[in-house]
């Protein structure tokens, strides 16, 4: 009794603290210790993943049931011990209308919410702000033209992390965009592929070299959101993370200011050589 007693205030103890963490892991935009589904959605694209996913899910488990229950039929049903004189049935033809049409019917059902997500993810709205991501081995850059400003973004070693930041995801300058805006991110890659992938923004698209792709986000809340080069690039393929910090209005117009002061690009160019006439 005195052991149920302990193991019970033990389990009081501890298991509030893992629940708390782990909930403090899902927050923060990245994966959590023993998670089976998707990060939290923070953006409407990755809300429409997980509603399509949940419910596919469904439809598969029920098919798969189905196709269970039929295979355990035949085998008790139409085993040679139970019928010792087997069926000399060629077809039938309403089974095999129903086999055809019913399987179209589920195609049509999976295809129309698929056609309308891809749609939604390819069809870029009115933007707010613009991104240049470039994928560099093994690092990121990041390039606002409208704020002419860019900068690298690097992992964070273990001796340079805080003790709050993740392993083999933060990164010494984050991505910064402010909270409930379009933000239009093209992508390119500067040496090999690479793919700048963010679970909960639902963002996942190549960064391919002398091509320009494009994808967005609008993400609805504030907070840390991590990512990862999704492309096996070369020998540092696991060490080029991506961090988004996404900020309120404010706080974003701030950071900006001195952003604009730390990372300003040099467009001034070369000088002009004037050359005699002779």
């Amino acid at each position: 009794m005195l052991v149920l007693k302990r193991l019970a205030a033990l389990a009081a103890t501890v298991v509030p603290g893992i629940l708390s963490a782990t909930a403090a892991f899902a927050a923060a935009g990245q994966p959590s210790p023993w998670q089976l589904g998707f990060q939290p959605a923070a953006t409407p694209v990755m809300e429409n993943i997980e509603w399509f996913h949940d419910r596919l899910l469904w439809l598969i488990v029920a098919i798969t049931l189905f196709v269970l229950a039929l295979l355990v039929i035949v085998m008790v049903r139409f085993n040679a011990k139970a019928n010792p004189v087997p069926s000399r049935t060629t077809h039938n033809t309403l089974i095999e209308v129903l086999w055809t049409l019913v399987p179209v019917i589920i195609l049509v059902a999976i295809a129309v919410p698929s056609f309308k997500l891809l749609f939604l993810e390819l069809t870029i709205p009115p933007a707010d702000l613009t991104v240049k991501a470039t994928g560099k081995q093994w690092y990121w850059s990041y390039s606002y033209p409208d704020a002419k400003i860019e900068y690298d973004s690097l992992m964070l070693k273990d001796n340079e992390r805080k003790p709050d930041q993740p392993r083999l995801l933060a990164v010494d300058n984050a991505l910064v965009v402010p909270v409930n805006k379009v933000v239009h991110v093209q992508v390119i890659g500067s040496d090999v592929i690479h793919a700048f992938a963010v679970p909960s923004f639902g963002v996942k698209i190549d960064a391919i070299p002398g091509r320009l792709n494009e994808t967005w986000f609008k993400a609805e809340r504030e907070g840390i959101y991590y990512g990862q080069c999704s492309e096996l690039c070369g020998r540092d393929h696991a060490y080029m993370p991506i961090e988004v910090q996404v900020l309120s209005e404010k706080d974003y117009a701030t950071w900006l200011e001195q952003a604009k002061k730390k990372f300003a690009t040099d467009d001034s160019g070369p000088a002009k050589t004037q050359v005699a006439a002779q």
